[in-house]
This record gives C-alpha cells, sequence and structure tokens, in this order.
C-alpha cells in the first residue's frame, strides 16, 4: 500500500463527514502531486482502497458526493442488538422531509399546502437538529420566510449520492388495488361427508 493511499484511508476513516473528491485532490497535490495527475490518480487510489476492504466488516461507499466507510448492509442486523438505535423520526417529520426532498427549497406554508395539514415549528426544529434540513435563503415575498432544503447529512443518512438518487414520483406511486388482497376462496364442504367420520 502506498503512503499516498494510507494518507487517503486515514482521512477517510477520521472524518465524520464524507470526504469529497476535491478534498483528496488537494491531499494528493499538497504531497507534491501534479493537480491534472492527480485528477486521474484519486479514481485509482479510491478504487485500491475499495478493493482491499472487499472481504471486510465494513466497506467505502460513495454517499453525499463524497467517500465514507460504512458497516456493510449484510451485517447491519447483527449489529442493531448492540449499537444504539438512532432516534426515529415522526411520521409528520418524514412527510415534511419528504416534501422538503423533493420540492426544495420550499417554505413551511409550501410544505403545508402539499401535505395539507399545518406544520409545526418543532418539526423543522428536529430535522434541523438532525441535520438532515438546513435554511436556503429566504422567499422574496413578504415576510420573507425561510427556504428550506434537504444537507449533505440527509444524504449521508439515506445512503444517496445525490439528489438525482432520490427515487422518481413514479416508483413511488402504488395502486391502491394492487394494496387490496384477494378474497380466500370459502371451503365448501365435501358432499357425501357424515358427522362423526374421519
Amino acid at each position: 500500500m502506498s503512503d499516498l493511499s494510507r494518507k487517503i484511508e486515514a482521512l477517510i476513516f477520521a472524518s465524520a463527514e464524507p470526504v469529497g473528491d476535491h478534498v483528496i485532490r488537494a491531499l494528493v497535490e499538497g504531497q507534491g502531486g501534479d493537480p491534472v495527475e492527480s485528477s486521474a490518480l484519486v479514481p485509482t487510489l479510491i478504487a485500491a482502497i475499495r478493493g482491499r476492504y472487499e472481504d471486510h466488516g465494513v466497506e467505502l461507499v460513495e454517499v453525499a458526493k463524497g467517500w465514507q466507510f460504512r458497516t456493510r448492509p449484510e451485517l447491519a442486523g447483527a449489529l442493531t442488538t448492540v449499537v444504539e438505535k438512532p432516534r426515529r423520526l415522526s411520521r409528520a417529520a418524514m412527510e415534511a422531509l419528504a416534501v422538503i426532498a423533493y420540492h426544495q427549497p420550499c417554505t413551511r406554508a409550501e410544505i403545508e399546502a402539499i401535505r395539507g395539514v399545518t406544520l409545526s415549528q418543532t418539526v423543522l426544529d428536529a430535522l434541523l437538529e438532525d441535520g438532515l434540513i438546513v435554511p436556503k435563503g429566504r422567499k422574496d415575498v413578504p415576510g420573507r420566510p425561510v427556504l428550506w432544503g434537504t444537507s449533505a447529512g440527509f444524504l449521508a443518512a439515506f445512503g444517496l449520492r445525490d439528489l438525482a438518487a432520490l427515487p422518481r414520483r413514479e416508483e413511488l406511486l402504488v395502486d391502491p388495488a394492487a394494496l387490496v388482497e384477494a378474497p380466500e376462496p370459502e371451503t365448501q364442504p365435501e358432499t357425501g361427508a357424515k358427522t362423526g367420520d374421519v
């Protein structure tokens, strides 16, 4: 393993947030690498690091336009018994987050209009506290309400590379008729059977 590869691995491992290619290129250039060559070298170094972790419990994945070590999905079940479960979002928070993700940037009033119900400020506060949303400025209308958008934390939490990786609306729509279970056929007693026959 090259010294440069080890430094990149340590950088990604030590970072709480996904590490972007531009940060890795800066590290390569800081070690005396040519800027043009570093752009071509970064994918090679990342591929080498990913290859080293193929049979490990963690893997190097691309999320939120950066690289991060994560537990392999197939091992998640074994860890849930020993790792504290994160706080679950309420239904209102999940709905608000979905609206923000698909309609960003949007105001609280726009979220309420799409959901059809009022939105408590505590829901937005919880999403903000969890690092899932961020203010994206103010809308140029009377009152200048805050515009909300998703954060890099949102992308990381949901394992998305970017917003284009969100499922399309058509993929989320479910035909209600498909959810209705087919009625079970009624069982008819056998003809000629007598009570007490076994």
